[in-house]
């Protein structure tokens, strides 16, 4: 009985070193987490703001820019999916997969090839996993995402939408899979087109205590949506990137603090286990002396 006691003595020392780990990368994750929130939030107003100048050009302007123009009958999709570099973060990483893999399905009943994209690790090692093909892949930046690697994304994905439709590595659409920060408790897998451009704004008229900006376009329509489109694209892929580590580091506090409750929930019951195995043992080994004690009486008086 005594090894039983070791044994669970053992196994409240290893869970409680877990405990320690866990709740280390909570509060780790609990400390970065606000200043993820408050860069994803500093972001947004240029996001949505950059997002409406470049609608009203291709609204008001008339201008057939490539990345507004649809092709008539797409083939191909690029698909940009969003994960994390680590794990240990719940079901961060696969909840986007699942948002992309319901995209593929509908992507394919609708006719269309798709190339993949990838940010974080666990993304790659998804695809590459199950012998997928992926086109290009970013790591090591899920939590703390620069504007540089935005940029070098967007130009690939740029590129490739530019390029004439049969040749090589061209695609007809742009798609981004992320996960919006919504709160602390609750993170949204999204999927939306990013190109070609959906011209939104000036479809509705707006409401008599609405002003909407007026433009002009300076030298011409032209050159300032093949300035600003790019600028849009790389914004609109730095906000994703920013929403995905404010989701990350939310999902993996909350992952963090569930693993640190069911530690300590672990030592108690190993406590308590361990206790009653000692307590079985102690009287286990008293009844062996009262009985050896009994019967050397016993023999004793037989003697006699």
């Amino acid at each position: 009985m005594a090894l039983s006691v070791r044994e669970y003595r053992a196994r409240i020392k290893s869970t409680e070193s877990m405990k320690k780990i866990t709740r280390a990368m909570e509060l780790i994750a609990a400390s970065r987490i606000i200043k993820a929130q408050q860069r994803a939030q500093a972001a947004a107003p240029y996001a949505r703001e950059l997002t409406r100048a470049v609608s009203a050009v291709a609204t008001f302007s008339n201008v057939d820019h490539p990345l507004t123009k649809e092709e008539e009958d797409p083939k191909r999709a690029a698909v940009l999916i969003v994960t994390s570099d680590r794990g240990l973060a719940g079901a961060y990483s696969s909840s986007v997969l699942k948002e992309a893999e319901r995209l593929f399905e509908r992507l394919r009943e609708e006719g269309k090839e798709i190339d993949v994209y990838i940010c974080g690790r666990k993304g790659e090692a998804y695809f590459k996993f199950r012998q997928r093909p992926i086109v290009q892949a970013w790591t090591g930046f899920s939590d703390q995402p620069h504007y540089e690697v935005a940029a070098e994304i967007g130009s690939t994905l740029i590129e490739s939408f530019l390029k004439e439709q049969g040749e090589e590595g061209d695609v007809d659409e742009v798609h981004v899979v992320y996960t919006r920060f919504v709160s602390m408790l609750t993170q949204e897998p999204t999927a939306v087109r990013l190109l070609p451009l959906e011209v939104v704004e000036g479809t509705e008229a707006p409401e008599e205590s609405e002003l909407l900006p007026l433009y002009e376009f300076e030298p011409s329509a032209e050159e300032v949506l093949d300035g600003l489109l790019p600028q849009y694209v790389q914004s609109r892929i730095f906000f994703s990137l920013l929403q995905a580590a404010a989701s990350e580091l939310a999902a993996r506090q909350k992952a963090m603090k569930s693993a640190t409750d069911n530690a300590e929930e672990l030592i108690k019951k190993y406590t308590r286990i361990a206790n009653q195995a000692r307590q079985a043992g102690i009287t286990q080994e008293i009844s062996e002396i009262v009985g050896g004690v009994n019967a050397l009486a016993d023999a004793n008086a037989g003697a006699e």
